[in-house]
């Protein structure tokens, strides 16, 4: 596989803290077939959950088929999810350049692409994530407009204002969101959109359940209580346009999931958290002012 290399930066440059060291190895090593064998239905390869309802009928099939139609199911859902987050973009054309903050493995960056036929740039401090995703981008024959960099979201080293669009799907978890959106205002036109999808917990709870600190734990990440979102977000001239809660229409795929052979363990967490009240799943979408 083949990766861009920035300029005057390696791995010691952009990984900036032992955590961000801990975060960078874990999904280095990371080949987990729940988003392996998902990607492999059509060559997307996301690293995010799904949303929508689900085609329940999947269980029943024949034991020959009944795990492919089961990953085609949760494959479709996470798809739903990431053309749900680009319909909040707003106005994206060719000429214009985006920005895929912790990129994974390059799905939404690829999707987005396809859609909006405009520049993508995704960024991520795993250089296994980054090489994999330029290696769709080859494949798919996009690469010289689908980029994908090693590069900390919290000081990417882009021009001021360099992008129409920027998009975090589900990756706030890893950052202090106060450094995150500073840098995406620095980022962004006037005018210029933000969109994040995420897990957030409920601080109307007060402190992050034990459910909450499960997840936290298996994906070694730091869920923030929903105001942070907001409160840091009016720090930073981003100004919330549409606010969607989504929690009950990912507990759906969460069902699913627990359901298939590629559960993690991790599932009956999410759910107990969702049907409980102390997580939330929420998009925001919001202007640079």
């Amino acid at each position: 596989m083949t990766s861009v290399h920035d300029p005057a930066l390696d791995d010691s440059a952009v990984v900036a803290s032992p955590y961000q060291r801990a975060v960078a190895e874990y999904w280095n090593a990371e080949r987990n077939p729940v988003n392996l064998r998902l990607g492999e239905v059509d060559g997307i390869y996301h690293h995010h959950y799904g949303i929508g309802d689900v085609d329940w009928s999947v269980l029943q099939s024949p034991p020959e088929v009944r795990e492919e139609r089961v990953v085609e199911e949760l494959h479709r859902l996470e798809s739903a999810q990431a053309d749900f987050l680009l319909d909040h973009l707003g106005t994206v054309g060719p000429e214009d350049r985006v920005l895929d903050a912790g990129c994974g493995r390059g799905g939404s960056s690829l999707v987005a692409a396809a859609r909006f036929g405009c520049r993508v740039d995704g960024i991520s401090i795993s250089q296994a994530q980054v090489d994999f995703a330029n290696e769709q981008a080859k494949r798919r024959g996009v690469d010289g407009s689908v980029r994908f960099h090693l590069r900390n979201m919290l000081d990417t080293g882009f021009p001021t204002g360099a992008f129409q669009a920027i998009w975090n799907n589900e990756s706030t978890m890893y950052v202090e969101l106060g450094s995150l959106f500073a840098e995406h205002s620095r980022l962004l036109r006037r005018g210029g959109r933000y969109v994040t999808i995420t897990g957030c917990y409920n601080d109307a709870y007060g402190l992050p359940s034990r459910a909450v600190s499960q997840i936290n734990a298996h994906y070694i990440c730091d869920i923030h209580p929903r105001s942070t979102y907001f409160k840091e977000m009016a720090a930073n001239r981003l100004v919330p346009v549409s606010v969607v809660d989504l929690t009950a229409t990912t507990v759906p795929y969460w069902r699913l999931r627990a359901r298939s052979s590629l559960a993690t363990g991790i599932e009956n967490a999410f759910l107990d958290a969702y049907t409980g009240g102390s997580f939330q799943y929420l998009l925001i979408a919001a202007d640079r002012i």
